[in-house]
C-alpha cells in the first residue's frame, strides 16, 4: 500500500514520456542548457532529472507529513488530523482553526487526485487512439473516467483490508512483472551502465537543480515539470501522511522510513532508470520514433508507441492500460477512504467512514479530472492538469512548511530538551 498508493499513475505515465521529451527538447526543457541531441550528457541529464523530480524528494515530503501524524497520534495520544500536526509550534489554539487548515488539506488532495486522474485519463485516451484508432473525445474520457471512478470508489467502500489492500497487492505484482520484463527484453547492459552515470550526473548537479527558482534551467523545465511534479507530491502529503500513519501501527521510527521513504525511492530509481534507459536507447538507434508520436499527440502519447515496439506490444498495450487504471484506483481509494475519515467526527482507529462519504467523494473527483481533461488540454494535452495541480500545491505549501518546522521541533528541539 506504502508504494502503489503514493505512485498513482506517475511513473506509467511518464517513465517513458519525460525523458524523451527532454532528449527531444520538445517544449524546450532543455533550451536553456547548451546540450545538443547527440550529446552523452543529454542522455544523463534526462535520466538524471528524472532521478530528481521522482524520487527522493518527493517521497521525503510525505514521510515527514506521515511520521510526524503517527508520532503525535499514537505516542503522544493527539487527533489524527493535519491540525494535530501543528499543535507542537501553536499549542491547543490552533485547533480553533481547525475549519481552515484541514479543509485546505481536503480541498489540495481532491485537486491533486483530480490531476492524478486526469493525467492517466489523457495517456489512456491516447492509447485508445493509437492502438485502435478510436479518436480522443469527450466521450471517450467520460467512459474511461466513469470505469476508474467506480474501481477507486468501489475499494474505498470495501475498506482497507478488503479492497485497498488486495487491490496495492494486484498492482504492486502487474509493476514488478512490467519491470522484470522490460529488463530481459531491454538493452540491459546499456540500462546499467546509463543508470549508474546518470546518478552521478544527479548528485554532481543536486544543490544546482535544488536551488534554481528557472534561471538556470529555465521556466519550461523548472516550472512545467519539476515545480508540477512537486505540487501534486506537496498537495498529497498532508492527507497521505494520515494514510501512511494509519496502517503504520507498531512500527518503530526506522522501519517507517525505509517502508516509506527509502525503498519506494530505490523502486524509482530502478523504474526510470530502465523504462527511459530503454526508450532513449530505441529512439536513438531508430527503432521507434517516440519523439514524433509525443508531437503529433500530446506530452503523453509516447508511451503506446514504446510498448508497440516491444515483442507482444499489442498484448502489453492494454495491460498497461489495466495497470494505469489500478495504479490510480489504488492512490485514490487510499485519499478517498482519508478525506472522508476527516470528514466524520469522533471517528476511532481501525473504524471505517461512512460508505455515503466514500461515494461522494470519490464522484466528485471523477468528475472534476473529467471536465479538465475534457476542457482544458492545452498544447501539452494536459496543461489543464497541470495548472489544477499548481492550485493544489499552493493550497497547502505553507501547512507544509509548518509540518516541516513541527517535525524538526518534535523530533530535534523537544527530544533534545527532553
Amino acid at each position: 500500500m506504502a508504494l502503489t498508493g503514493v505512485i498513482a499513475t506517475g511513473i506509467i505515465t511518464y517513465g517513458v514520456n519525460e525523458p524523451i521529451i527532454y532528449l527531444g527538447n520538445i517544449y524546450n526543457e532543455t533550451a536553456n542548457l547548451g546540450l545538443k541531441p547527440n550529446d552523452p550528457e543529454l542522455v544523463w541529464f534526462t535520466i538524471g532529472r528524472c532521478f530528481y523530480n521522482w524520487t527522493f524528494f518527493p517521497y521525503a515530503m510525505y514521510c515527514i507529513s506521515g511520521i510526524l501524524a503517527a508520532y503525535l497520534y499514537f505516542n503522544e495520544k493527539k487527533p489524527l488530523t493535519v491540525t494535530a500536526t501543528l499543535e507542537p509550534l501553536f499549542g491547543q489554539k490552533v485547533h480553533s482553526f481547525t475549519w481552515l487548515i484541514d479543509n485546505l488539506s481536503l480541498l489540495a488532495i481532491v485537486l491533486g487526485l483530480a490531476s492524478s486522474l486526469g493525467a492517466g485519463l489523457a495517456l489512456i485516451g491516447s492509447g485508445v487512439e493509437t492502438a485502435w484508432g478510436i479518436k480522443q473525445s469527450p466521450m471517450v474520457w467520460f467512459v474511461i473516467a466513469s470505469i476508474t471512478t467506480a474501481l477507486f470508489t468501489v475499494a474505498s467502500y470495501l475498506g482497507i483490508d478488503k479492497g485497498i489492500k488486495k487491490l496495492a497487492d494486484f498492482n504492486s505484482k502487474i509493476f514488478f512483472t512490467l519491470l522484470f520484463l522490460l529488463i530481459i527484453i531491454g538493452p540491459t547492459l546499456y540500462i546499467l551502465r546509463t543508470s549508474v552515470v546518470s546518478i552521478g550526473y544527479w548528485l554532481q548537479h543536486f544543490w544546482i537543480w535544488a536551488f534554481d527558482p528557472g534561471d538556470v534551467g529555465g521556466d519550461a523545465l523548472v516550472k512545467w515539470w519539476t515545480l508540477y511534479d512537486w505540487a501534486i507530491w506537496i498537495a498529497y502529503a498532508p492527507l497521505m501522511g494520515l494514510f501512511l500513519a494509519m496502517i503504520s501501527y507498531g512500527r518503530t521510527i526506522r522501519e517507517f522510513m525505509i517502508v516509506n521513504w527509502i525503498l519506494p525511492c530505490v523502486f524509482g530509481l530502478v523504474w526510470f532508470g530502465v523504462w527511459g534507459s530503454t526508450a532513449i536507447s530505441w529512439q536513438l538507434a531508430g527503432k521507434v520514433d517516440i519523439i514524433a508520436a509525443i508531437k503529433a499527440s500530446g506530452a503523453v502519447a509516447g508511451l503506446w508507441v514504446f510498448l508497440e515496439a516491444m515483442p507482444l506490444g499489442n498484448l502489453l498495450v492494454p495491460v498497461v492500460m489495466v495497470t494505469l487504471m489500478l495504479s490510480f484506483a489504488t492512490a485514490a481509494d487510499v485519499m478517498t477512504t482519508t478525506i472522508a475519515s476527516i470528514c466524520t467526527k469522533d471517528l476511532a482507529h481501525g473504524e471505517e467512514p461512512p460508505a455515503w462519504q466514500k461515494i461522494l467523494w470519490g464522484v466528485s473527483i471523477g468528475a472534476i479530472a473529467f471536465f479538465m481533461v475534457a476542457f482544458a488540454g492545452g498544447e501539452q494535452g494536459v496543461d489543464g492538469v497541470k495548472f489544477l495541480a499548481a492550485a493544489g500545491g499552493a493550497m497547502v505549501l505553507f501547512i507544509f512548511v509548518l509540518q516541516v518546522i513541527s517535525a524538526f521541533k518534535v523530533f530535534f528541539c523537544d527530544k533534545a530538551a527532553d
